[in-house]
C-alpha cells in the first residue's frame, strides 16, 4: 500500500493514500468477520504454541518457524474456502513424525477449518481434549498407536461430517460413549487394542453408513446387540478378545456385504446360526476359542467366497457337512478340538486350494478318503488324536507340498504307502501310537528306503508305538536337517517279543551326515556289526543310546568327536578290545556312562578324569586290566561307579565318595583293595612281600642319611644362587608368598583384602548370588576393588589345581561388557575373585534406580543386550536358571541362552520378569499387551527402537522355549540381534500386539 501511495505524483497523493490504506483494513476486517474472526496468523500461533510444548519430535516439526507461512509447512495442508478468501488450515498429517507431547496443548478453537487430523505413531499421551468438538468441519481423525489415555469425551458426537475414527492402539478406558451414535456419516470406526470396558452400545447399530468396526482387544462385555442387522452396509466387522457372552444373533445374517466376520476369543455360546450362510459375499470367518455349540451348520456351504473357515477351540459336535467341499476358494479349514464325529467327508478333496486342513483332537472316525489326495497345495494337515483307523490310501501319498503331516494317536493299521509325501518340503511328520505295520523300508520313502526320495528340510519324525519292521537305511543321511528321530515301542520283525523293537541289520555310516541330530535310542533291538565311524560326525549329539543290541567290534575312536554327549549308553553288547583315549574328550557328559556287560580289556584310560560332571559310571563286566586310574578322583560330580567283574587290581582312588561306597561297586575284581568295609586293606594286601620290607629296614636309614645329605647341599647352593640374585624383600611380601596370588602385578596380597572388608564383615556386602557374596574394599593404595568370596565346600578348598587352571582361563577373557578381572586369591580358608569396582556396575542395580532407568534409554538398553550376548557374562544365579536345570542338573550352552533370555526380558520391562513368565506358564483368563509390560520410566520409544524392542522380546521368548534343543544357540542368538531389524519385522505395531500371542508363535 505504501508503494502504490508512493508512486502517485499528484497533490492529492496523501488523501488518495490514506483512503486505500483505510480500504485494505476495511477487506482485512471482512475475511476475517467471514472465518469467524480467525486469520491465518491466528492458526499459525496455535500450532507454533503447540509445537513449543512438545517434549520431543522429529525433523518434520523443524520446518515450523514464524518467519515462515504455515501453508509451507511440513505437515500442514492450506486450501482456500472461496476465490479471494485467504488461506485456511485444513490438513494435519504428521504419522510417525516422533511427537511426544499432549494434544491438550493444541488450541483447537484457532483451528475450526482442519478437516483431516492423521497423528498416528507417535508417543502423544494425556488425555482428548473436549475442545475437540469445534472441529466440525472434520472427516478424518487418526490418532492410532499413541498413548492417549482417559475416557472418549462425549463430545466427539459433535462432529457431524466426520466419516473416520480411529483411536485404536492407545490406553483409552470407560466404556465406549453413547453419543458417537450421532455421528450419522460414520462409516469407519477403530477402537481396538484399548483399555474400554462395557457392553456394545445398541445405538451404534443406529449408524447405517458404517462399514468398518474394528472394537477388539477392549474388554467388552455383554452380549452382541440384536440391532445389529441394521448395519447393512458392514464390510469388516472386528469383535474379537473380549469378554462377550451369549449367542451370536441371527440378525448377523443382514450383514450381506460382510467380507470378515471375527469373533474369535471372546465367551460366545449356543448354536451357529443357520443365517450365517446369507453371507456369501464372506471370505474370513473365524469364530475359534469360544464355547460355541452344536453342529455345522449346512448353510455355510454356499459362502463361495469364504477363504478362511477356523472354528477350533469350541464344543462343536456333529458332523462335518459335505456341503463345505462346495467352498473351492477356501485356503484354511480348522475344525480341531471341537467334539466332531462321524467321517471326513470325500467331497473335501474338492477344497484344490486348501493348505491347512485341521481336524485334530476331535471323535472323528473311519477311514481317510481318497479323494484327499486331489489337496495338491495343502501344507498342513492334522488328524492327530481321532478315531480314524484303516489304512492310507495310495492317493494320499501324492501331495507334494506338504510340509507337516500329523496323524498321530489314532487307529491307522497296515502298510504306509510307498510314495507317501512325495516332494522336498516335509519339516515334521507325526505318526506316532497307531497301529501301522510292514518294513520300515517300504514305508518312509524319504528317510529309510532307497525306494523314497531327500528331503533335506525334514527336522522332526515320531513314529513310535507302531507295529513297523525292517532294517535302517543310509539314505537317513539324506536328510541333513533332521533333529528328532523317534522310532521307539515298534515290532519290527515277524516275530512279536516284549521290548520295544527288534530292528536287524548295521547302523548304516550314512547316519553320520545327520549333523543336527541330538538325540538318538536304537536300544532294544537286533542291530549287529560294529559302530560306525560317521557316528562321530554328530557333534550336537548329546544323547545316545545303543544299548541291547548285537553290536560288536571296538569301540571307534570318532566317537570322542561327539563332545556333546551328556548321555551315552553302549552296554549289553558285545564290543571287544580296549578303550579308546578319546573317550577323554567326552567332558560335558554328565547323566549317564554305561559301558557295561560287553568284552572289553585292556588298561582305563587317565582321560575319564575329565568327565567331571558326570554322575553314573557303570563299567562293570568286562575285562578291565590293571589299577583304577588316579585321575579318578577328579571327577567330583560322581555319585555311583561300578567296576565289578573286571580284573582290576590296587588300591581305590583317594576320594571321599569312595569311602562310603557300596562293596558291590568292587566286588570280583583281581585284587582291589582300600578303606572300604567288604574289601581288603591295602595294608594287608601286602604281607605277602614281608620279606622285603625286612631288607627295606635295613636298607632305609642308611638311604635316609645319604639322601639328606644330597637334599642339603643342593638346598644350600639353590639358596646362595638366589639370595645373589635377588634383592631384598621386605617382611610384608615375604609373609604374602604364603598365599597364591595370581594375576595381581604384586600390588594386592590377602591380607590387604582381609583387613579393608574387615574379615569379609556383611557391613561390606554390595552383592549376592548363587556362587558367593560381593564385597566392596578399599585397597591400602586407596583403590577400590569388588571382592566375590565364593561359597566352597571343605572338599573345594583343598581342590587347588583346578580352581588355579579355572581362574587363568577367567584372566584371559576379554569383551567390554565383561567386568575387569584384577586377581584371584587361594588360601586354606578361603577362594575370592577380585574384580574393577563399578558404581552401579550391574543392569538389576540399573533398573532398580528410577533415575538411573531412565536414563538407560530403549538405544542403551539394546546395545546392553547385544553385549551381554556376545559377552555371555551371566548364568548361576537363582531365577536365571533354565527350567532343566531342577530335575537334570544339565550344565550346557543351551542354560546359557535361557539366563539371557531372563536378562533381555528383564531389560526389557524393568524388572525380574518373574510375574510375566508365571501368567505365561498358566491357562491365562486373559491377555497382556506388549505396551503393558514395557519400562515406563524411559522415554517412550520411536518407530525404529520400537521394532528393536520387538526384536528383543522375540529373542526372549526363544531363549525361553521350555525344551533346550527348542532355543537357538548363543550365536544365532547375538547373530539376530546385530543383524538389521526390517521394517515389516511385524505389521502391526508393538502397542497393538499381545505378549501371549509372541509368547505361543
Amino acid at each position: 500500500m505504501e508503494t502504490l501511495c508512493c508512486n502517485l505524483q499528484s497533490s492529492s497523493t496523501p488523501l488518495i493514500c490514506l483512503h486505500l490504506l483505510v480500504l485494505c483494513l476495511l477487506l482485512s476486517q471482512a475475511h476475517a468477520v467471514d472465518h469467524g474472526g480467525i486469520s491465518l496468523r491466528s492458526q499459525q500461533m496455535a500450532l507454533l504454541h503447540w509445537g513449543s510444548t512438545l517434549e520431543s519430535t522429529g525433523p518434520q516439526i523443524s520446518s515450523w518457524q514464524a518467519s515462515t507461512s504455515p501453508c509451507n509447512w511440513t505437515g500442514i495442508t492450506c486450501s482456500v474456502a472461496h476465490h479471494g478468501m485467504p488461506w485456511i488450515v485444513t490438513n494435519i498429517s504428521l504419522p510417525d513424525a516422533g511427537i511426544h507431547g499432549q494434544l491438550g496443548e493444541l488450541n483447537f478453537s484457532a483451528l475450526p477449518f482442519l478437516t483431516y487430523i492423521e497423528l498416528s505413531n507417535n508417543s502423544i499421551h494425556g488425555h482428548i481434549p473436549a475442545s475437540m468438538s469445534n472441529l466440525t468441519a472434520i472427516t478424518e481423525l487418526s490418532i492410532h498407536q499413541n498413548m492417549v489415555s482417559g475416557h472418549i469425551p462425549k463430545e466427539m458426537g459433535m462432529l457431524a461430517n466426520l466419516k473416520l475414527l480411529q483411536l485404536s492402539n492407545n490406553t483409552l478406558s470407560g466404556e465406549i460413549p453413547t453419543t458417537l451414535a450421532n455421528l450419522t456419516n460414520l462409516d469407519t470406526l477403530y477402537l481396538y487394542g484399548n483399555e474400554l470396558s462395557g457392553p456394545i452400545p445398541p445405538k451404534l447399530c443406529e449408524m447405517a453408513n458404517m462399514q468398518y468396526l474394528a472394537l477388539g482387544n477392549i474388554k467388552l462385555t455383554g452380549e452382541i446387540p440384536t440391532r445389529i442387522g441394521n448395519f447393512t452396509k458392514m464390510i469388516k466387522l472386528y469383535f474379537f478378545g473380549n469378554q462377550i457372552i451369549g449367542s451370536i444373533p441371527p440378525e448377523i445374517g443382514n450383514l450381506v456385504m460382510l467380507t470378515d466376520l471375527i469373533l474369535y476369543e471372546n465367551k460366545l455360546s449356543g448354536s451357529l446360526p443357520a443365517e450365517l450362510g446369507n453371507l456369501t459375499k464372506l471370505n474370513n470367518l473365524l469364530l475359534h476359542e469360544n464355547q460355541i455349540t452344536g453342529s455345522i451348520p449346512l448353510g455355510l456351504g454356499i459362502i463361495s467366497n469364504l477363504q478362511n473357515l477356523i472354528l477350533h477351540n469350541n464344543q462343536i459336535s456333529g458332523f462335518i457337512p459335505g456341503t463345505l467341499g462346495n467352498l473351492t476358494k477356501l485356503v484354511a479349514l480348522a475344525l480341531g478340538r471341537n467334539q466332531i464325529n462321524g467321517s471326513i467327508p470325500q467331497e473335501i478333496g474338492n477344497l484344490m486350494n486348501l493348505q491347512l486342513l485341521s481336524l485334530e483332537e476331535n471323535q472323528i472316525s473311519g477311514s481317510i478318503p481318497k479323494t484327499l489326495g486331489n489337496l495338491q497345495n495343502v501344507k498342513n494337515l492334522n488328524f492327530r488324536s481321532n478315531e480314524l483307523s484303516n489304512s492310507l490310501p495310495e492317493e494320499f501319498g501324492n501331495i507334494p507340498s506338504m510340509v507337516e503331516l500329523d496323524l498321530a494317536s489314532n487307529s491307522f493299521s497296515g502298510h504306509m504307502p510307498a510314495n507317501i509325501c512325495t516332494g522336498a518340503s516335509l519339516k515334521f511328520l507325526f505318526l506316532s501310537l497307531n497301529m501301522f505295520n510292514g518294513p520300515v523300508a517300504r514305508s518312509l520313502k524319504t528317510y529309510i528306503s532307497e525306494h523314497f526320495g531327500v528331503y533335506p528340510k525334514l527336522k522332526k519324525m515320531s513314529l513310535k508305538s507302531n507295529r513297523l519292521s525292517g532294517q535302517i537305511s543310509p539314505n537317513w543321511g539324506a536328510c541333513p536337517e533332521l533333529a528328532i528321530l523317534d522310532i521307539a515301542e515298534n515290532v519290527i520283525t515277524v516275530e512279536l517279543k516284549l521290548s520295544s523293537n527288534h530292528i536287524r541289520g548295521e547302523i548304516p555310516p550314512e547316519i553320520g551326515n545327520l549333523t543336527n541330530l541330538y538325540s538318538m535310542n536304537l536300544s532294544f533291538n537286533k542291530l549287529s556289526g560294529s559302530i560306525p565311524s560317521q557316528l562321530g560326525k554328530l557333534t550336537d549329539l548329546e544323547y545316545l543310546d545303543i544299548s541291547v543290541n548285537n553290536l560288536s567290534g571296538p569301540i571307534p575312536e570318532e566317537l570322542g568327536g561327539c563332545t556333546k554327549l551328556q548321555f551315552l549308553k553302549i552296554n549289553n553288547n558285545y564290543f571287544s578290545g580296549n578303550l579308546p583315549g578319546t573317550i577323554g574328550n567326552l567332558a560335558s557328559i554328565q547323566v549317564m556312562l554305561d559301558i557295561s556287560n560287553n568284552k572289553l580289556d585292556g588298561l582305563l584310560t587317565q582321560g575319564f578324569g575329565r568327565m567331571q560332571m558326570l554322575k553314573f559310571l557303570n563299567l562293570s563286566h568286562n575285562q578291565f586290566t590293571g589299577r583304577i586310574p588316579s585321575s579318578f578322583a577328579s571327577m567330583v560330580s560322581l555319585s555311583t561307579l561300578d567296576v565289578s567283574y573286571n580284573n582290576l587290581e590296587g588300591p581305590l582312588p583317594a576320594r571321599r565318595l569312595l569311602q562310603n561306597a557300596s562293596a558291590s561297586w568292587f566286588r570280583n575284581n583281581k585284587g582291589l583293595c582300600g578303606n572300604l568295609s567288604g574289601l581288603p586293606s591295602c595294608y594287608s594286601a601286602r604281607e605277602s612281600g614281608h620279606h622285603k620290607r625286612k631288607l627295606l629296614r635295613f636298607l632305609l636309614p642308611v638311604a635316609l642319611a645319604v639322601g639328606f645329605t644330597v637334599v642339603a647341599a643342593i638346598a644350600f647352593s639353590m639358596v646362595f644362587i638366589h639370595n645373589k640374585r635377588k634383592p631384598p624383600e621386605s617382611t610384608t611380601a615375604k609373609g604374602r608368598d604364603m598365599f597364591s596370588v595370581w594375576n595381581f602385578d604384586g600390588r594386592l596380597a590377602f591380607d590387604d583384602i582381609v583387613r579393608a572388608t574387615e574379615n569379609f564383615d556383611d557391613m561390606y556386602i554390595i552383592g549376592a548370588g548363587g556362587y558367593g557374596k560381593v564385597y566392596r574394599a578399599q585397597l591400602q593404595d586407596r583403590q577400590m576393588v569388588a571382592v566375590k568370596k565364593i561359597h566352597t565346600t571343605q572338599e573345594e578348598l583343598s581342590d587347588e589345581r583346578r580352581f588355579s587352571c579355572e581362574m587363568e582361563i577367567i584372566t584371559q577373557i576379554r569383551q567390554r561388557s565383561i567386568v575387569k578381572l584384577y586377581g584371584f586369591c587361594s588360601h586354606p580358608e578361603y577362594k575370592f575373585l577380585v574384580y574393577e569396582y563399578i558404581e552401579q556396575g550391574s543392569p538389576h542395580m540399573t533398573l532398580e534406580n528410577d533415575d538411573l532407568a531412565k536414563e538407560l534409554d530403549w538405544q542403551k538398553r539394546t546395545t546392553l543386550v547385544k553385549d551381554v550376548a556376545q559377552a555371555l557374562s551371566l548364568a548361576g544365579t537363582y531365577g536365571y536358571i533354565a527350567p532343566e536345570m531342577s530335575y537334570t542338573s544339565f550344565v550346557t550352552e543351551k542354560c546359557d541362552v535361557y539366563s539371557l533370555g531372563i536378562v533381555v526380558l528383564e531389560v526389557v520391562i524393568g524388572k525380574h520378569p518373574r510375574d510375566l513368565l508365571q501368567h505365561l506358564a498358566s491357562s491365562r483368563d486373559h491377555y497382556i499387551m506388549i505396551k503393558e509390560i514395557l519400562d515406563s520410566r524411559p522415554l517412550a520409544p520411536t518407530t525404529t527402537e520400537e521394532e528393536n524392542i520387538l526384536s528383543l522380546i522375540k529373542v526372549a521368548f526363544s531363549c525361553l522355549k521350555a525344551s533346550p534343543q527348542a532355543r537357538p544357540t548363543m550365536q544365532e542368538v547375538y547373530q539376530t540381534l546385530i543383524d538389521d531389524q526390517s521394517s515389516s519385522f511385524l505389521s502391526t505395531n508393538y502397542y497393538a500386539l499381545i505378549v501371549d500371542e509372541l509368547w505361543d508363535s
